[in-house]
């Protein structure tokens, strides 16, 4: 069929007289359009939806790549100054290590006892109780908790915490627990309850540690 005939064919096409039911009674030149419109929008919507996807992807794409610069850029600064972390490492681990070697070793404690006790009597206190409880180990340490219970005046025994807080060795002081001795009593005597604590190096936990000599073995 030549174009003339489609034209002549298309003028005597009265659209009210396309019954969409039966699309193969439709004359040929307007099958032949309306494939070609259904091709065209099939192949509209599947190249809007593909360049939907790939600007997708894209974006996706770019976002990674500006991740990846950012990481590039922090891994080039820290290889540029890694010697210089290093050496700082290393710095930091003597002086830690120091440190912790400076902490009093099991052969000292009998002498940390003796010394608040001394403490304690030279400020006018009466001991009640005074033990070692149960250690607890820590990464780099071991903490030797004491348990003591004085009597005495409120000034005696703030003279007595002012004195264990001023030993040469590291003691902290905790759980504090002060009652009188006698609340029907008119004197001013009080008991307290306080969980000394002194530390020593955990072994285990430095590296080199069994080069090192303890402070007991120095002396």
């Amino acid at each position: 069929m030549n174009p003339s005939s489609w034209m002549d064919s298309l003028r005597k096409v009265e659209l009210s007289e396309l019954d969409l039911n039966n699309i193969g009674s439709w004359p040929t030149a307007v099958k032949v359009i309306a494939g070609v419109l259904l091709m065209a929008l099939i192949l509209g919507l599947g190249y809007n939806f593909h360049i939907s996807d790939l600007e997708a992807q894209l974006q996706q794409q770019a976002d990674q790549e500006t991740a990846l610069k950012e990481q590039f850029s922090t891994k080039a600064f820290q290889a540029a100054n890694l010697e210089t972390y290093t050496e700082q490492m290393q710095e930091m681990e003597t002086s830690f290590g120091a440190m912790l070697r400076q902490l009093p070793s099991d052969t000292e404690v009998p002498g940390l006892l003796e010394d608040i006790t001394r403490t304690g009597l030279g400020s006018g206190l009466e001991f009640e109780e005074i033990k070692l409880l149960p250690e607890v180990t820590q990464q780099f340490y071991i903490e030797l908790p004491i348990q003591i219970s004085v009597t005495g005046t409120y000034h005696d025994l703030a003279t007595f915490v002012s004195g264990v807080a001023s030993l040469p060795r590291i003691v902290t002081l905790h759980d504090f627990e002060v009652k009188p001795v006698d609340p029907k009593a008119s004197n001013s005597q009080l008991r307290m309850s306080i969980l000394a604590k002194t530390y020593r190096y955990n072994d285990q936990g430095l590296p080199g540690a069994d080069a090192a000599p303890t402070q007991g073995q120095a002396k």
